[in-house]
């Protein structure tokens, strides 16, 4: 990343995760007003490129051309660049990484990034149908094969190989619900036990209804501007120290070998370490993709934070909540936020302002944190994505 500039996070603004009332061009008005709200001396003139991270829109709300389209509801005028991202559940991630590389790179200056999804609509069959061709729809998706059964084999299958029980996947659910029940902003805002999971429907062996994340609309927005601009809109920039992304060649079923090892996102943590020159040891918050209970566990093992097969002792123990070895979705994760597909990336980043300007309840603060990742998965875990923020640039990380 040599003559790259510093780019930091100035601004950012949420909406109400949840089944709203609202229509898509809402979330994102509304989104749009909170991060001006929180970047006042902002004149939206000043924007030069926009990004905007949207899975759907075609199937769920019938509107494509969508980048445009925020630019007017929005009211900005782009000289430099717009576009849509699109990688399913990780459209948001992949939208502010894009937008971090437009403004290090010097083709824009500052730069807005809007993550949004409505999935909630009359017909549940529309949302169904629409996530079943995330995988492969002609070999998988007529089969009925989405996400629940693909992440219930992965279950199955570390349960078996390493001994992991239901009620430890049920502790990652009564963690995230503990710290989503001091979020305003998430969709489920009341703590869970372990019973209380184990007792829920179940949808998918051993996946239960508290196992899985929900159907969600919601919409974030973030500014990004260059190390020479950033302190004329904040004195606590957060940033942006880099990104990865590693896909393996398996988007069918049969393509995907052993499910208890994802071996991409290994490969992806381990590729940002090593351009960061850090280890796991040297983060002190994560938000990774928990959108299902199951996910959380092999996360924290391919991230690092313990070895293989450990994930289930891990939360066990306690390690993943704030005060442990690493604070782990200390925002509730999407597992209490809900999972908008094109937003889900874009709040991890709110949430990692958030935190760093210790704008968040006592109870779910990490005091002193100085180093943070965000995780995103897409598909069936084949596509893995990571961004690393802080409060130190990244010539002067320790």
């Amino acid at each position: 990343m040599i003559g790259m500039r510093e780019v930091a996070i100035v601004g950012a603004g949420i909406t109400r995760f949840g089944v709203r009332e609202a229509s898509w061009r809402d979330l994102v008005q509304e989104a749009g007003k909170a991060v001006f709200d929180d970047v006042p001396n902002l004149d939206r003139k000043d924007i030069d490129s926009l990004f905007v991270g949207a899975a759907q829109p075609e199937r769920w709300v019938f509107q494509t051309h969508v980048a445009p389209y925020v630019a007017e509801l929005l009211g900005i005028n782009v000289s430099r660049v717009i576009s849509r991202t699109e990688v399913a559940c990780a459209s948001g991630q992949a939208a502010i990484r894009y937008a971090w590389l437009a403004v290090a790179t010097g083709l824009s200056d500052i730069a807005m990034v809007v993550g949004v999804e409505k999935m909630n609509s009359k017909f549940m069959s529309v949302s169904q149908s629409s996530m079943i061709n995330v995988g492969n729809r002609e070999f998988d998706g007529v089969n009925g094969f989405t996400a629940p059964p693909f992440f219930a084999m992965v279950a199955q299958r570390h349960m078996h190989e390493f001994g992991t029980t239901s009620e430890q996947l049920a502790m990652i659910r009564v963690k995230n619900s503990y710290y989503g029940a001091r979020n305003p902003y998430a969709q489920f805002q009341k703590e869970v036990t372990v019973e209380k999971v184990l007792g829920s429907r179940m949808v998918a062996p051993p996946l239960t209804l508290f196992d899985c994340s929900a159907i969600t609309d919601g919409a974030c927005a973030l500014i990004l501007a260059s190390e020479e601009r950033a302190r004329e809109f904040t004195d606590t920039p957060v940033w942006i120290l880099g990104g990865v992304q590693h896909v393996d060649s398996a988007h069918t079923t049969n393509q995907f070998g052993d499910l208890s090892h994802w071996v991409g996102l290994r490969k992806a943590a381990n590729d940002l370490y090593s351009m960061l020159k850090i280890s796991p040891e040297d983060i002190d918050m994560a938000e990774v993709h928990d959108c299902f209970t199951i996910s959380e566990i092999l996360e924290y093992e391919e991230l690092g934070f313990c070895r293989k097969g450990e994930g289930g002792k891990f939360i066990e123990e306690g390690e993943s909540y704030i005060g442990g070895k690493v604070a782990v979705n200390p925002g509730g994760g999407l597992l209490s936020n809900g999972h908008p597909l094109g937003a889900t990336g874009v709040r991890q980043a709110w949430e990692m302002v958030m935190q760093f300007r210790g704008d968040v309840p006592k109870e779910r603060y990490v005091d002193g944190a100085e180093l943070g990742i965000a995780h995103n998965l897409s598909g069936m875990a084949q596509l893995h994505h990571i961004m690393a923020y802080s409060i130190n640039k990244r010539k002067d990380l320790k």
